[in-house]
């Protein structure tokens, strides 16, 4: 078979199995369908389309990208984090994003919290904040509020490295002495500074993912957490490795949330392909921590005391 006969006949196959992937009942073959092929595929091949989350939102998708491909074949990122978060927002409600890439969960939160609703981005790289807004107007949001800055606990100008484009999303202020895809500076602010005090006050979920970064923004945060609401919740990425790089500790992050009464979930986090048709069905909420936490860790800080926050 020719190059061309061939490369057509694979893009057909990848367009069907992401079709049985995205569309059809059940998972059965779909984890090994997506891990061996498919991914690997899209990766290598890379496509642009738009294409429609699991929630209804438009997302102008690039394959090359970790995020924006599983999003191409699954219609979700993190389905753990998307099933919680539609549990928490609600009519009303301000979701703050903090490190939006290109607005996923921005979309989402748009249409949990609807037009009495608030959801205010705040994104360092410049490239992707154009995306959350080129993403926010496809779906006529008008309640998103998107930042173009960096978030730290105090003014200075960062220098964001991204290692690959592979993971566009792994923006980091890590320091990095390897080849470099890209960089560039951004200025920081702590985060109450770039928050308007009625966004402070009726925030029901403030999300970080911030690649290494979030004791600066947690630290920064810290003074206006008694000025939330009682039942704000805080989804921190945790990355213990990168955060000891930049000179700060999980250790002193926990007593931060702890000593303003907020106790430690973590809420599974798996970004193996494979793994995403059995969360799609089986979703599971935050449980309590009482760990070490030792590797790259999804928490949710809540007032709640429970087992799970469910």
């Amino acid at each position: 078979m020719p190059p061309a006969a061939r490369l057509r006949a694979s893009d057909l196959m990848a367009t069907l199995g992401r079709g049985y992937v995205r569309n059809a009942p059940g998972s059965f073959l779909k984890g090994p369908l997506v891990a061996t092929y498919l991914n690997p595929y899209l990766r290598d091949h890379p496509r642009r389309r738009v294409v429609t989350t699991r929630f209804g939102a438009l997302m102008a998708c690039d394959s090359r990208d970790l995020i924006q491909r599983f999003v191409q074949l699954s219609g979700v990122w993190e389905p753990h984090m998307t099933r919680w978060l539609e549990g928490r927002l609600t009519s009303g409600d301000v979701l703050i994003d903090v490190g939006a890439n290109v607005g996923y969960f921005a979309l989402l939160g748009s249409r949990l919290v609807g037009p009495t609703g608030r959801v205010v981005t705040v994104e360092a790289s410049p490239a992707f904040h154009e995306r959350v807004l080129q993403h926010a107007a496809l779906n006529n949001c008008d309640n998103i509020r998107a930042v173009n800055a960096a978030v730290s606990d105090r003014h200075e100008t960062l220098t964001f490295v991204l290692a690959s484009s592979a993971n566009m999303g792994a923006n980091s202020i890590v320091p990095y002495d390897g080849p470099a895809e890209s960089a560039f500076e951004a200025q920081a602010y702590p985060l109450a500074e770039l928050l308007e005090a009625d966004e402070i006050s009726r925030a029901r979920v403030v999300k970080i993912d911030v690649e290494g970064a979030e004791g600066g923004v947690v630290r920064g945060l810290a003074p206006v957490l008694d000025r939330m609401r009682q039942d704000v919740e805080i989804a921190v990425e945790v990355t213990p490795e990168r955060m000891t790089q930049l000179g700060h500790s999980v250790d002193e992050l926990m007593e931060t949330m702890r000593s303003r009464g907020f106790h430690a979930y973590r809420l599974p986090n798996d970004y193996r392909p494979e793994s995403y048709p059995r969360a799609l069905r089986h979703p599971e909420p935050p449980r309590r921590w009482n760990r070490p936490v030792v590797g790259e860790t999804e928490l949710v800080f809540s007032r709640i005391d429970a087992d799970v926050l469910d």
